[in-house]
């Protein structure tokens, strides 16, 4: 088991049967430049994730999607990664279980399917096209989760009795603004400037069908081999996330105004203040992954064919998380 191997480098022995672990020379870190990441891109702009990681070597890297950032992750060129767990869960089941563990959530809410004027109900989808930000990630899965709910067939290939079309989410905006799609599923600020640019009005907010809201829209992986080899640096991520999120907590205010500084810098465009409110009041900063809701996940992904059946029990490894939040004395978070 992962969690007797990372316990015995811990403790280390004296007798030189295991190698003591070191801090990572560099950490490669994969994020998306939207406010579903907001800890990353917060605490990477301010040079805080840096700082604490202190001898180790921040290498951060940006993506648009998280299947594309796990195949980055399985191929070996990212260590560790933001991102939603249908995305995380198959890459997951494609390593048969050995590739990555969940080691914190990072965000819970912020996404929505965003239609134009005039669609009111689900039925009038029919027939209709509507945007996903890459086939198999999070929001990609639960728009064809929850068309099959509605009765709507999907296919990977855009057929279908509704066409779901992958794209990057500055394509999406632009296709709708042009009329060339009618809607789209995707993650904030792009929900809120599909509703504020392209004047859309959202269909489903993704809360209403979870439990009290909650689902973890973006969650920490680690790759297992950086685990067991540099627990130290992992730790020193996860203390830097929470660190980032107390931040965030104490001055909400000056946190929007990092992101949308940040958000700047990463893609090029400057949200509008209202445009960065209203974004931001639909997400939760939050490092509790919400492993509750996983048997849901992993049922929504098999119904729409991501990934091959798996049982993902072992993805969760939050002992690190929870020796965290035990130095600031809080409660460790449900497993």
């Amino acid at each position: 088991m992962l969690m007797i191997a990372l316990v015995g480098l811990l403790a280390g022995c004296g007798t030189g049967a295991a190698a003591t672990p070191r801090p990572a020379a560099t950490l490669r870190l994969g994020y998306f430049a939207d406010l579903t990441h907001a800890s990353a891109v917060i605490g990477i702009a301010s040079g805080s994730y840096a700082r604490d990681l202190g001898p180790t070597r921040l290498d951060p890297q940006v993506f648009e999607a998280g299947p594309t950032e796990m195949t980055a992750l399985l191929g070996g060129h990212l260590d560790a990664a933001y991102v939603g767990p249908s995305s995380a869960l198959n890459a997951y089941a494609r390593s048969h279980g050995e590739a990555l563990r969940v080691v914190a959530g990072a965000t819970i809410g912020g996404a929505e399917l965003v239609v134009r004027k005039g669609i009111v109900t689900p039925s009038q989808l029919k027939g209709r096209t509507l945007a996903t930000p890459q086939l198999g990630n999070t929001q990609d899965v639960a728009l064809r989760y929850w068309l099959g709910q509605q009765g709507f067939a999907t296919d990977p290939s855009g057929g279908g009795e509704v066409a779901v079309v992958p794209e990057g989410n500055a394509t999406t905006l632009q296709q709708f603004r042009a009329g060339r799609i009618d809607g789209a599923w995707v993650p904030e600020p792009w929900a809120s400037r599909l509703v504020d640019e392209g004047g859309g009005h959202v269909l489903v907010d993704e809360r209403s069908l979870w439990p009290g809201g909650r689902f973890a829209s973006t969650e920490l992986v680690v790759a297992t081999s950086f685990l067991s080899a540099h627990p130290q640096t992992v730790q020193a991520l996860i203390n830097a996330q929470l660190d980032t999120e107390d931040r965030i907590a104490a001055d909400p205010a000056a946190a929007q105004r990092t992101a949308g500084s940040a958000l700047r810098s990463l893609t090029g465009i400057t949200l509008a203040p209202a445009e960065l409110a209203r974004a931001w009041s639909e997400l939760t900063v939050t490092d509790d992954p919400v492993a509750g809701s996983l048997p849901a996940v992993l049922r929504h992904a098999e119904a729409v064919g991501l990934p091959q059946r798996t049982t993902a029990d072992a993805i969760y490894d939050l002992t690190l998380l929870d020796r965290a939040l035990a130095t600031r004395g809080r409660p460790a978070v449900a497993g």
